[in-house]
């Protein structure tokens, strides 16, 4: 069969492929429709974030063992607690916690140890990283999530609304007020909550606990009441500084919407002027806001070592601060990665969720 007999594919046809040697019809690879070609992309978008994570997490890793390596201070003698230790001792001590090895082989030893988990054990409580790490966890998951709940729910309902009414009062109140508060020092706030709320001024008595958890062991409701009762003041520190930048974002997002023609084409139906800004507004300027709690997430979890300082909190910040003042090399290094991590893979998750939400990006 000659070449002018082989029936040529038909204009347009994707993937059109050359005649076999035998002269049958070419083989025509399927068609990758829209669908096909968009999850590929987001595949592919995601993968580049989630490595860009993992490269960040090992610069992290690396950055928390020299870091605290510039603490003045020896350790070991700072555990001695100004006992007076024989030279022996102290070189037995560094021995037993590999202090005596050179700072490289050191620094191998901990990467290849925390990329399975184990970070090492604790100089100063003599137990695992990781098991301290677990102890304080229910604690500071308690505390910030109830925040981040409370700090949502507000900073998106005023953020709308003050929007909704640019130029009004109460827009100019709750913007100068979530500004004022976003300026302020967290552990600053949470000091002055302690002298008028907890320790009382004048004839004013104190009506929340200084600090701690709970007042003691308990079980049951009292307990449960005990613990929100302590709860109160750290949560409303974190809620005061962190839902203005809430309010402040979903603002912003919602005014970008204000002259948007379909906004007017819902009024033109008759829709009433509240359920144009809760069905069709707000949801459309979520998106940014989505992306920012994703973010306040990881903030607060790592921002919470000053508040639970401040409260004597027992949570990840007031195990942190512990260690510091030894310090507590392991326990240090693990738990900075840890507050790091949170940051990383909430911004990473917040990454890898808005193109779900907005198909423009990661296309």
């Amino acid at each position: 069969m000659s070449s002018e007999s082989i029936p040529a594919p038909p204009p347009g046809a994707a993937g059109a492929g050359t005649a076999q040697a035998d002269g049958t019809a070419p083989v025509v690879p399927p068609a990758r429709g829209p669908r096909a070609r968009g999850a590929t992309a987001y595949l592919r978008y995601a993968a580049g974030k989630l490595a860009g994570a993992a490269v960040s997490l090992f610069a992290v890793l690396v950055t928390s063992f020299f870091l605290f390596r510039l603490i003045p201070g020896d350790p070991v003698k700072q555990m001695t607690g100004g006992r007076q230790v024989s030279a022996e001792q102290i070189a037995s001590m560094r021995r037993e916690f590999g202090l005596d090895l050179p700072l490289w082989q050191q620094f191998t030893e901990y990467c290849g140890k925390a990329l399975t988990g184990d970070f090492g054990t604790s100089y100063q409580f003599h137990a695992p990283v990781v098991d301290k790490i677990a102890e304080a966890l229910p604690a500071t998951l308690l505390l910030t999530g109830t925040a981040f709940v409370i700090y949502t729910v507000i900073g998106v309902w005023l953020g709308s609304r003050s929007a909704w009414r640019n130029g009004s009062a109460g827009d100019r109140f709750h913007t100068a007020f979530a500004l004022t508060l976003y300026s302020v020092p967290s552990f600053w706030l949470g000091l002055l909550l302690i002298i008028t709320l907890s320790v009382g001024i004048g004839p004013i008595p104190g009506l929340f606990p200084t600090g701690g958890m709970e007042s003691g062991p308990g079980s049951g409701l009292d307990h449960v009441l005990d613990v929100a009762h302590h709860l109160v003041l750290p949560v409303i520190t974190l809620v005061a500084v962190e839902y203005a930048r809430t309010l402040l974002v979903m603002r912003s997002s919602l005014l970008d919407e204000m002259g948007s023609d379909y906004l007017t084409t819902a009024r033109a139906k008759g829709l009433r002027d509240d359920l144009v800004r809760r069905r069709h507004a707000v949801p459309n300027a979520m998106l940014p806001t989505v992306t920012l709690l994703f973010v306040n997430l990881g903030n607060t979890v790592a921002g919470a070592i000053l508040v639970e300082t401040v409260f004597s909190w027992p949570g990840l910040g007031g195990l942190f601060y512990q260690a510091l003042s030894v310090p507590d090399l392991p326990l240090v290094q693990a738990l900075f990665f840890v507050f790091a991590a949170a940051v990383i893979l909430m911004n990473t998750l917040a990454d890898v969720i808005y193109p779900l939400l907005d198909p423009r990006v990661g296309r």
